[in-house]
């Protein structure tokens, strides 16, 4: 069964643990984020092919989610799968600082935690899948992402500033310690909860076969099939861009760490703005009004950054709007539509197709990232970006027809029989 419902989660003493979790561990992810493509950038001297490929690395485990989310569901207790790939994260980035102090770091490593990082957080994104709909009921679905989200726009808010400035301070690899802290809080926090165990039914078929069944639950449902091919093309195109951004920052703007953290920490209050007003604007123009406009102002915000010129206040600025109406737009795509998938997949099947599901739209990541630096070294950065703004506002196209678009409120909804 499901969490008993409350009046409100700020009173529910499980979701404020598990959210805790969740907020120290995105604010170190942020400084991670910046932090590895600056050390790729100004300390190894990576070309725009080379920043592409890490950040495709990021990405690249996502291909095996659907096999990693089928052993995933026959697991009774998520919890110390979350637990473990929260620990196994810790180990992997204290690996930065050791060989960045022994003088032995290389791209190579670089790629090599990208990779390890990312495939711990597919076990962990596959796990909580399950994990969420026992941690809250129903019809907290919308209110637990909105302040889930709400707090991932903060970590992009404080982050990228924060992270930028300990990164001129302590060096890009030193302040890497910050996320590897972070896992070990979130995986004592994880490990606090008490959530109820589910047994899975027995598991007559391979892994194969049930790892076949989630895809094909998936690509026949109406509203999950819709959903997929809209955030696979917005991430495609998207990740374009995204790969190069920090790159383009740095060289094509001739932004300083301190100056571009802060512009992103400023940009993503748009997410935090949009976290909390995608409840009442679900309420007021319908679900999948909210989610077709995410779907082309998230994608088409990364032009604004590459039209950019002037002085560097005006550089920075255009930089800041760019993720201000970015983070704004995405969290009205991302708050009603992961609403959405869980009010209409089936239980047994949500590890399954929370894994089918990534193994597409984040495995296509990678793609994009790779796409991105070979256009970026041919091209130009620019150019690219700009590439990434008119391709991704074409993943509406996906939900036009698309019983999505019809929705308003999440009521009614459930899965197929």
């Amino acid at each position: 069964m499901t969490a008993t419902p409350a009046p409100s989660l700020w009173r529910d003493h499980q979701f404020r643990t598990f959210w805790s979790a969740q907020g120290v561990s995105e604010f170190g992810d942020r400084v991670t984020e910046l932090a590895l493509p600056l050390i790729a950038v100004t300390l190894l001297d990576a070309s725009p092919t080379q920043v592409g490929l890490l950040t495709a690395a990021v990405w690249l485990p996502n291909l095996a989610s659907l096999f990693i989310g089928t052993w995933v569901d026959q697991r009774s207790d998520k919890r110390p799968l979350m637990i473990a790939a929260d620990l196994f994260r810790m180990v992997v980035l204290l690996s930065l600082p050791l060989a960045y102090w022994l003088g032995v770091l290389t791209l190579g490593q670089l790629y090599a935690i990208a990779i390890l990082a990312g495939t711990a957080h597919v076990v962990f994104n596959t796990a909580y899948a399950s994990f969420f709909v026992r941690l809250v009921s129903q019809d907290k679905f919308l209110e637990a992402n909105s302040k889930l989200s709400a707090t991932r726009s903060i970590s992009f808010m404080a982050g990228p500033a924060i992270g930028g400035l300990l990164i001129q301070w302590l060096t890009a690899p030193v302040a890497v310690l910050i996320d590897a802290g972070s896992f070990v809080f979130s995986a004592i926090q994880v490990g606090r909860l008490q959530i109820p165990i589910v047994e899975p039914e027995p598991a007559t078929e391979s892994l194969l076969r049930r790892a076949r069944a989630g895809m094909g639950y998936l690509l026949r449902h109406p509203y999950l099939r819709a959903s997929l091919g809209c955030a696979t093309t917005v991430n495609f195109f998207s990740l374009i861009g995204n790969a190069l951004l920090i790159l383009f920052a740095s060289r094509n703007l001739e932004l300083p760490a301190g100056i571009i953290g802060l512009a992103f920490g400023i940009g993503a209050s748009g997410g935090l703005l949009g976290a909390v007003a995608a409840a009442p604007l679900t309420r007021l123009i319908g679900a999948g009004r909210l989610i077709a406009f995410g779907a082309v102002v998230f994608p088409g915000a990364i032009a604004i950054a590459a039209l950019a010129s002037g002085p560097v206040l005006v550089r920075a600025a255009a930089l800041a709007l760019a993720e201000f109406v970015s983070a704004f737009a995405v969290m009205c795509f991302d708050v009603p539509l992961n609403a959405l998938q869980a009010s209409v997949t089936n239980d047994r099947m949500r590890s399954r197709v929370s894994g089918a599901f990534s193994t597409i739209n984040y495995g296509v990541r990678p793609l994009g990232a790779v796409v991105g630096g070979l256009l970026g070294t041919w091209l130009g950065v620019r150019e690219t970006l700009l590439i990434s703004s008119a391709g991704g506002v074409l993943a509406v196209l996906w939900l036009i027809g698309s019983p999505i678009i019809r929705v308003r409120g999440l009521e009614g909804l459930k899965p197929p029989d």
